[in-house]
């Protein structure tokens, strides 16, 4: 499959990029979209790139690289336009997440590509990492027992002027950091959020503009089943989650991450047992499975209704965070869920220099 990148900002740069490397059995990047002409020029070389252009030359590069597939990674704000713009040429979607910044423009994401006989996947990169693989597979087996409790945190401080700490371009800790939390807690329950509570800090410094720099949040499951978690922009860096079962519990450190090790922590009958996950490409298997999906003509697992099913969970907590007040959920169906036959493993990258696009957390 030929893939045009759309944005090169810190992620596409240091991970997605350099993930074609691994993914060349069945994904080849032909062309790279990008507002920065110094960027186009560098990154063209640097990966002999044949096609670039910018934003206003979207459809043009897609048909003349004969693009089969887009991964976008813009702004969130964005999304669903470039989306909207590639299904319209018959050109398959691969979109970072949050997918989009309202369930209305979700919606009409998944109308898009549907209409048009595209198909639509959103980039859970840890859908395809063993740590996490492994957790969902523990829980399943009920080596936990029945789980009951999910925690999790995810922080780091922003570097100023990020375009996360921007109310125009969608930013803002729960559009950015939310999702990794929610949809821990729904892989690893199997099920969906009925109900929600937030509270969000607006931050301490003039960093953030008018968005939630912090959020606390409580999700309210059935069968008795709670995931809570906290997010921050302005905190020093954690990544990590535990889920507390009536028989043993599982902590997963780094468990959010990419570039490094991930762990995990069992504690079963009072006996603890740790196993740590070797520093992967967590992108070159996004590429591999969108791929397969595509040649197979077959739906992906994280699809649309996967990137909309922790958007409506977002905008509740949202809406909780201003009325200061829980918000019900409608029951949602997801038939299918992760599981560990979506592992594909692939060595590291080393990431390289970026060039206009400094990594979003300071230090």
């Amino acid at each position: 499959m030929r893939y045009a990148v759309v944005g090169a900002g810190n992620l596409t740069q240091v991970a997605i990029l350099p993930a074609f490397q691994h993914a060349e059995e069945n994904s080849e990047l032909v062309a790279l979209i990008s507002s920065d002409p110094e960027k186009r020029d560098v990154l063209q070389k640097k990966y002999g790139v044949e096609h670039v252009g910018s934003y206003d030359q979207f459809e043009q590069v897609l048909r003349e690289s004969k693009a089969d597939a887009v991964y976008i990674v813009l702004p969130n704000t964005l999304h669903r336009a470039f989306t909207e713009r590639a299904a319209r040429i018959g050109v398959h979607v691969l979109c970072e997440k949050p997918m989009a910044t309202s369930v209305e423009d979700c919606e009409a994401m998944i109308r898009v590509t549907n209409e048009n006989d595209v198909k639509l996947m959103v980039a859970y990169r840890l859908h395809f990492e063993e740590a996490n693989l492994r957790a969902i597979e523990l829980v399943r087996s009920g080596h936990l027992g029945d789980p009951l409790v999910f925690t999790g945190t995810l922080t780091q401080q922003v570097r100023g002027g990020d375009i996360r700490t921007r109310e125009d371009v969608g930013g803002g800790a729960l559009l950015d950091e939310g999702p990794y939390p929610i949809n821990a807690a729904r892989y690893l329950f199997r099920d969906e959020p009925r109900e929600v509570f937030a509270f969000t800090a607006g931050g301490r410094d003039g960093r953030f503009h008018g968005v939630d720099a912090s959020a606390f949040a409580l999700l309210r499951f059935p069968n008795g089943r709670v995931a809570q978690f906290a997010i921050s922009h302005e905190a020093s860096s954690v990544s990590s989650y535990r889920l507390v079962g009536t028989e043993g519990d599982l902590q997963v450190k780094h468990g959010f991450g990419y570039g490094t090790d991930l762990e995990h922590v069992l504690t079963v009958g009072g006996e603890t047992e740790t196993r740590t996950f070797k520093n992967s490409d967590q992108f070159a298997p996004e590429l591999v499975y969108f791929s397969q999906c595509i040649l197979e003509d077959r739906e992906p697992e994280p699809n649309g209704i996967e990137g909309l099913a922790d958007v409506r969970v977002i905008v509740a907590l949202q809406e909780s965070a201003r009325t200061n007040k829980p918000v019900k959920l409608a029951p949602f169906e997801k038939p299918k869920r992760p599981t560990l036959d979506q592992l594909i493993v692939k060595p590291s990258v080393e990431p390289p220099e970026p060039v206009h696009a400094p990594a979003p957390a300071e230090g």
